[in-house]
């Protein structure tokens, strides 16, 4: 069943080319050959990541006027996990962005880790601290934001946490601002601009420095043994 994705924000996002850039070349190293992207949006994130060793893009997503849109893909599908076969899997699973609009997300990356293959990953990137819950998470259907043990937490039992990383440490002081002074329900263009084309090249060395622990989002990699 087709669901209707209640966010605006998607296409704001899909100019953010510095972030995905970033996000791109730390998530390169732990994909391989077949590659599921659940709530896969618009596809944005496809361009960036459908290359080698990628040889096949699969594009979940439950909202079908959103999943029109995605081109370049190998395969797109209607639905969630479960639409797919329960015997097919693959050597990535991307929740990129995705986890804190599911209710039940421990339930979910627990039913995701089952469509992996030995050795594969499973790959979250959710917005960090809940203390930065603003009116923009709430209007784009965030039930939650995540700390680095809370993301932990809610990983499969049987996988291998291999990476923990907060990301974005300068987008960080701005989420900040945010929420403490503008409480915005929704960014402007020239705010993504702004915070994509200045913010985000500079998180990228400072993150470095900080060793991947200050950031406005946490990025978890869980490998199947």
């Amino acid at each position: 069943m087709s669901e209707h994705y209640a966010g605006s924000e998607l296409s704001l996002f899909a100019e953010a080319r510095h972030w995905k850039s970033y996000v791109a070349t730390l998530l390169r190293p732990w994909l391989g050959p077949r590659v599921l992207d659940v709530g896969a949006g618009i596809g944005s994130n496809l361009p960036l990541l459908f290359a080698d060793p990628v040889k096949q893009w699969v594009a979940l997503e439950p909202d079908a006027d959103l999943l029109r849109q995605v081109t370049g893909a190998s395969r797109t599908i209607v639905g969630t996990l479960d639409a797919l076969d329960p015997s097919e899997q693959f050597d990535a699973i991307l929740y990129l962005d995705v986890v804190e609009h599911i209710e039940d997300d421990a339930a979910e990356l627990e039913r995701a880790f089952r469509h992996l293959l030995p050795g594969g990953r499973l790959i979250v990137l959710v917005p960090a601290h809940q203390f930065l819950f603003s009116p923009f998470d709430a209007a784009i259907g965030h039930f939650r934001r995540y700390g680095r043990s809370g993301l932990r937490r809610i990983g499969p039992a049987e996988g291998r946490l291999e990476c923990l990383l907060l990301l974005d440490s300068v987008g960080f002081l701005a989420s900040l601002a945010n929420r403490l002074v503008l409480r915005s329900s929704m960014p402007t263009a020239g705010q993504i601009r702004l915070w994509d084309q200045a913010m985000v090249p500079m998180s990228r060395v400072i993150d470095r420095l900080l060793s991947y622990r200050v950031g406005k989002s946490v990025l978890g990699v869980w490998s199947h043994p």
